[in-house]
C-alpha cells in the first residue's frame, strides 16, 4: 500500500494542469506546501470494535445504518440499503441532518410511510438526525416510490435535491436488468427536492418531480447561487453523456425551493461540434462553452397500461441528449460526482481521459480512460480539465465528490479494485483519505463496495460517506483533518 501511495502521489504531480490558474483568478493563495504521502492502518470501528476502515493516523470513526441485518428507522421504516448520495445540514444541539440516497433499482413496493411517488418504486431517501461522531438520534423516510436515487446535491437553502438515475416507467422498455415494468405507475428519470429537517413532519418531499430539468439518466446537481443555474450530471453507461443547466422561472435563493417549468440546456465547446471530451485531453486543456436549448426535456412515449411499451430504454435514455447532440453538444463519458464552490462546478468522468470512441454510443461502457475531473467556471463559461487519471494506480473510476473547507476536492473511488477516497489538491496533488476494507459478517470480501455520499458536516469537524452495496452502510469520520490538507 506504501507503493501505491508513493506511485500515486509522484504520477499525479504530473497530471494534467489540475486547477492551475484558475483558483489564482478567484482569491490570492498562500504558499503551497505539499502535504506529505499518507499511511493508513487498520482503525478499528467505534460501534463494534471491528476493521472496516483504514485511514490515517488519528483518525477515528463509526459505522450505523448497517443492512446487512434488517435496519428499522424510528418511523417504522425497514431501511432500503444501497445508501448513495448523501448532504449534511446543521441539526440542533450541535448534530447534523444527512439526507440519504438508496440506489434500488426494478419495480416493487415503495418503502417507509405516507403517499409514495409511484407505489411499485423501492427507491428514495431517508433523512437521519446524527451526532458528529455517529450516533444516530432520529431517522425517518422523508422521499419514497422513485428509483435508483444515485447522487445528488445539497442546496444552499436547506434542502437536497435526489436524482433518478434511469428512464424506467410504464412507456418504456426494460432497462439493463430486463426486468418488465409493467407494473410502474409513474415515468421516472427526474430529480426532486426533500427538505432538510429533524422533524419528519418537515422534512418531507412534496414527492413532485422537476420535470422542466429533464427525464435522463440523472446523476448529480450542484447550483450556482451568483446566476441561479441548478447544474445536473448524466451517467450513461452505454452512450455518451451531457452536462446540463436548468434555469427555473423563480430564484429559489428567495423562494426558497426550485420551482417547475424553467429552460434546460446541455453544454456544447464553441467552434467545435460534438467535442469528445471523453477522450484524453492535452494537459492544461480549457474551453470556451456555450449551451444550447432542450426544446423536450420531459417525453412521454405511447403505451398500454398493462402491457409492454413499444418504446426501448436505450431510446428513452438518449431522448433528451440527442437534442443536444443535434445542436452539437459534447460527448463526455459516464459524469457522476458535482458540487459548486466558489462560481466553479467541479464534476467528475468516471472512464473519461482514455483513447476516444468512434461516436457516441459504446455498448461495452463509454468512455476507455480512468477518469477526469472537470471545473466549469460559471463566470467566464470556460471549461477546465483539472485532472485528468494515468491510470488505476493514480486515481481509479472517480465518482461521488465534495470539497473541504480549505477547497481540497475528497473524491470516492468506484472500481472494481481497492476502493480509497483520495483528497486532491487546488495543485493537483493526490493523496489517501480512506481505503475500504469491509468484511461481511460471513467473512466475505467488500473491499470492491464502492464509496459514495461523502458530505462534511458544515463545521467541517465530521466526514459523512457510504460504502454502497446491497448491504450499505454509512460512516461517521473525524480526526486532524488539517495535517492531511484537508
Amino acid at each position: 500500500m506504501d507503493r501505491r501511495t508513493l506511485v500515486k502521489s509522484a504520477a499525479a504531480l504530473s497530471a494534467a494542469g489540475p486547477f492551475g490558474g484558475l483558483v489564482a483568478q478567484q482569491t490570492a493563495q498562500a504558499a503551497y506546501v505539499a502535504p506529505q504521502p499518507t499511511k493508513l492502518v487498520p482503525v478499528k470501528d467505534k460501534r463494534d470494535g471491528q476493521v472496516r476502515l483504514h485511514l490515517p493516523r488519528g483518525f477515528r470513526y463509526r459505522s450505523f445504518h448497517d443492512t446487512e441485518s434488517p435496519v428499522v428507522l424510528h418511523d417504522g421504516t425497514t431501511l432500503p440499503g444501497r445508501h448513495d448520495g448523501m448532504g449534511a445540514f446543521a441539526g440542533p444541539d450541535d448534530t447534523v441532518i444527512l439526507v440519504r440516497n438508496h440506489e434500488v433499482n426494478g419495480p416493487g413496493p415503495a418503502f417507509g410511510p405516507g403517499a409514495p411517488y409511484d407505489s411499485m418504486a423501492r427507491g428514495g431517501t431517508t433523512t437521519i438526525q446524527v451526532t458528529k461522531r455517529g450516533q444516530v438520534v432520529r431517522s425517518f423516510t422523508s422521499l419514497n416510490g422513485t428509483m435508483m436515487n444515485c447522487s445528488g446535491g445539497q442546496m444552499p437553502w436547506g434542502a437536497w435535491v435526489t436524482c433518478e438515475e434511469t428512464v424506467n416507467g410504464p412507456d418504456v422498455g426494460p432497462d439493463f436488468t430486463g426486468a418488465p415494468n409493467v407494473s410502474l405507475t409513474k415515468p421516472h428519470g427526474y430529480v426532486f427536492e426533500v427538505p432538510a429537517s429533524h422533524q419528519q413532519s418537515a422534512g418531507q418531499s412534496t414527492r413532485e418531480p422537476l420535470r422542466s430539468a429533464g427525464r435522463f439518466a440523472h446523476e448529480a446537481v450542484s447550483f450556482d447561487p451568483e446566476r441561479g443555474h441548478l447544474y445536473l450530471t448524466e451517467d450513461n453507461f452505454a452512450f455518451a453523456s451531457g452536462l446540463y443547466r436548468y434555469k427555473p422561472p423563480s430564484n429559489p435563493m428567495k423562494v426558497g425551493r426550485l420551482e417547475d417549468g424553467g429552460r434546460l440546456q446541455m453544454l456544447k465547446v464553441r467552434g467545435i461540434r460534438n467535442a469528445h471530451l471523453e477522450a484524453a485531453q492535452p494537459d492544461g486543456t480549457v474551453y470556451d462553452v456555450s449551451w444550447v436549448d432542450i426544446d423536450d426535456p420531459d417525453p412521454s412515449f405511447p403505451y398500454t397500461p398493462g402491457q409492454p411499451a413499444p418504446t426501448s430504454n436505450d431510446t428513452a435514455l438518449t431522448h433528451v441528449s440527442s437534442q443536444g447532440w443535434a445542436k452539437g453538444a459534447a460527448y463526455f463519458s459516464r459524469l457522476e460526482g458535482q458540487v459548486y464552490a466558489d462560481g466553479v462546478v467541479y464534476f467528475t468522468s468516471t472512464q473519461g481521459g482514455g483513447p476516444p470512441e468512434a461516436g457516441n454510443h459504446d455498448p461495452a461502457g463509454y468512455g476507455n480512460g480512468y477518469g477526469q475531473v472537470w471545473a466549469y467556471h460559471t463566470r467566464s463559461q470556460k471549461l477546465w480539465l483539472a485532472f485528468q487519471s494515468s491510470g488505476p494506480l493514480e486515481l481509479d473510476l472517480p465518482d461521488n465528490i465534495t470539497t473541504s473547507a480549505r477547497g481540497t476536492l475528497v473524491v470516492c473511488e468506484d472500481s472494481t479494485n481497492d476502493n480509497y477516497i483520495r483528497g486532491l489538491s487546488q495543485r493537483g496533488r493526490l493523496w489517501d483519505i480512506a481505503l475500504n476494507r469491509l468484511r461481511s459478517s460471513g467473512g466475505a470480501d467488500r473491499s470492491g463496495d464502492e464509496f459514495a455520499g461523502s458530505t462534511f458536516s458544515p463545521d467541517g469537524h465530521t466526514l459523512f460517506v457510504n460504502i454502497q452495496a446491497s448491504a450499505g452502510m454509512s460512516f461517521a469520520i473525524w480526526g486532524p483533518w488539517n495535517e492531511i490538507d484537508v
